[in-house]
């Protein structure tokens, strides 16, 4: 029981550091403004130091971290599954084109435990096909909105 009171303690502690202001206009770039159409244009977008890759690289190191914690045992696999699935949206935006950039970067591992952790989610290519089209509606209307 001890073990799990910590692993919600840690939980809860992800969770307030996703509130912090810097992280949520990452977020809220991330899910409403990014929208990849290939790896090159997201490794020039890592590149170019601008605000936006600040973002990109905030979001994605985070749940990459997270999802390192879980695999490496410092977080219950079940307990941290049923309290997120940002870090679904997250991998959804740039798994395919995950195998192009780490080719492009000559980093074979960037991201792993990201993939790693949510290739284990039941049913994780629909449920990343069905992120990928929500983000798609959410994209066209912060369009619409700058018109």
């Amino acid at each position: 029981m001890a073990d799990k009171q910590q692993d919600v303690e840690v939980i809860l502690k992800l969770y307030e550091l996703r509130r912090e202001e810097k992280m949520r206009r990452a977020r809220t770039w991330y899910f409403s403004e990014f929208n990849p159409q290939n790896a090159l244009e997201i490794s020039k977008l890592f590149a170019s130091g601008y605000e936006a890759s600040e973002n990109y690289r905030m979001l994605t190191s985070y749940w990459d971290m997270a999802a390192s914690f879980v695999l490496n045992g410092g977080i219950d696999e079940k307990v941290f599954l049923d309290a997120n699935t940002e870090h679904i949206g997250v991998f959804a935006r740039i798994e395919p084109f995950l195998a192009e950039m780490r080719e492009i970067s000559g980093e074979a591992d960037y991201l792993s435990n990201l993939e790693q952790l949510v290739m284990k989610t039941p049913n994780a290519k629909e449920l990343l096909e069905k992120r990928r089209k929500l983000f798609a509606r959410w994209v066209k209307v912060k369009a619409s909105e700058k018109i």
